[in-house]
């Protein structure tokens, strides 16, 4: 007879079914590391993860060799029907929407990287699991592997956000980064890029901010706990941004960066993607290369910094497993991920009402009395000047006595360089004061205005 304390043994645990949904870099990594760490997954989650399939156009198109072509289907429809968590990694809006709207109503989790639909539409993914009691992960849709969803959806879900500052392209930071490091202009970088595999083909999405606008309306959504939609997203791209621009940045104790910004003032929520000048003091300053850096600030917990790789299959893969597991273990022990939250509802602001600081490079007529209308159009704005610096003609005091040459530093025929960093004010007033400038008979020419960020 067994003895009286002991318990029958437990049934074996009936396998997960996950079903992913494209297999490019990042889909092959997930196929990778679901086979290579299958004993270390079945022990987190409670039950062995099965997966049943792979939805990809081609079945016929050459593949890792990891991938079990006997898993491939062009069928992704009755894919999604079959699976217990469903991993959408195919990015846009469509088919993919309708493909988990489809997975939810059969009642299978799902957990995606595709911040473009998220931005567009998540709330209609939020609604239909919610309905259907199952779970929505997407850690792996802002920053790659680096934990920033989780910490804004649960973590500081006790706090209050006051703003958020993020490098989430690595693409555009590495551009800029190749540009401050060896003065390459905007093109030669890009094309750098390109050839490291960190570009695509066509680098519209990153150069342009799209992809960076997306990643803001999630983080926004996320810290402020109000639906910011991707139209509600003010964007610039980095194309506008020249080698004397790096330069002056550097000279000046700042470096450039795309930041997507997120911040609340007593009105409602601001939300923008712009380049932005960053002191070299401040640790966004220092994301070299491709990585990312997300920087929150907290009324409780204060300044805190989120860095890592926002790219990659490997990475981004690491940050889709761990919503696989979280998902897979409330199949098993029950439970279900937070629900979306838009309790806040703050009003959504429009970019003329940001508050920011803005520094100004003008060339102007090298005489007396310039610098005071300058300053006087400045004030006429209701825009007030912290510093200007002077560069005349020909002097080179100012300049790095190693280099030959400065782009944009001075102009022919007595002329001088201005470097003016404003105080804070809102974007329409800066905006309008730099058209005025424009204007003025000394003002040759407005050749740079950057924003200042992180101070």
């Amino acid at each position: 007879m067994a003895p009286p304390d002991s318990h029958p043994p437990r049934p074996a645990p009936s396998p997960l079914r996950v079903a992913v949904l494209g297999c490019g870099v990042v889909g092959t990594q997930v196929v990778r590391l679901l086979a290579e760490q299958a004993d270390d997954l079945a022990a987190r989650v409670g039950a062995p993860l099965e997966l049943v399939g792979v939805a990809v156009r081609n079945v016929h198109a050459p593949r890792d060799s990891i991938v079990d072509r006997g898993l491939l289907t062009d069928d992704a429809e009755d894919l999604v029907t079959r699976a217990d968590i469903v991993v959408e990694l195919m990015g846009g809006v469509e088919p993919a929407r309708g493909l988990l709207l489809r997975a939810i109503e059969h009642g299978a989790s799902v957990v995606t990287a595709n911040k473009a639909l998220l931005a567009q539409d998540g709330p209609t993914l939020y609604r239909a699991a919610d309905a259907a009691g199952v779970d929505v992960y997407y850690e792996a849709a802002v920053a790659g592997a680096i934990p920033i969803v989780r910490p804004m959806r649960e973590s500081l879900t006790g706090d209050k956000v006051r703003r958020v500052l993020g490098i989430v392209n690595g693409t555009t930071n590495y551009v800029l980064d190749r540009m401050a490091a060896d003065g390459l202009d905007l093109e030669d970088a890009v094309k750098e890029a390109q050839g490291l595999g960190y570009a695509e083909a066509d680098p519209t999405a990153d150069v342009e901010g799209y992809d960076a606008a997306a990643k803001a309306a999630i983080l926004a959504s996320l810290a402020f706990h109000t639906r910011v939609h991707l139209d509600d997203v003010y964007r610039e791209g980095i194309t506008s941004v020249t080698a004397a621009d790096v330069a002056w940045a550097e000279r000046t104790g700042h470096a450039v960066k795309l930041l997507a910004i997120a911040e609340a003032t007593d009105d409602g929520v601001s939300v923008r993607v712009h380049p932005a000048l960053v002191p070299l003091g401040h640790p966004l300053a220092g994301v070299r290369g491709a990585y990312n850096a997300v920087f929150v600030e907290a009324e409780a917990a204060g300044e805190l910094m989120f860095y890592g790789r926002g790219a990659g299959g490997a990475p981004t893969a690491s940050a889709v497993l761990g919503d696989v597991v979280s998902a897979a273990r409330h199949r098993v022990l029950g439970g279900k991920s937070p629900e979306e939250s838009t309790y806040a509802d703050l009003p959504v602001l429009p970019h003329a009402s940001a508050l920011t600081r803005y520094q100004v490079r003008l060339v102007v007529d090298d005489r007396p009395g310039v610098l005071a209308q300058v300053a006087s159009t400045f004030a006429g704005q209701g825009v007030s000047i912290e510093s200007v610096r002077q560069v005349p003609e020909g002097d080179r005091s100012d300049v790095d006595t190693e280099s030959e040459t400065l782009p944009g530093r001075t102009a022919p025929g007595g002329s001088a360089e201005l470097l003016i960093t404003t105080h804070v004010a809102p974007e329409a007033a800066l905006a309008s004061t730099t058209r005025a400038a424009r204007d003025l008979a000394p003002v040759r020419e407005v050749t740079s205005v950057l924003r200042v960020e992180g101070v």
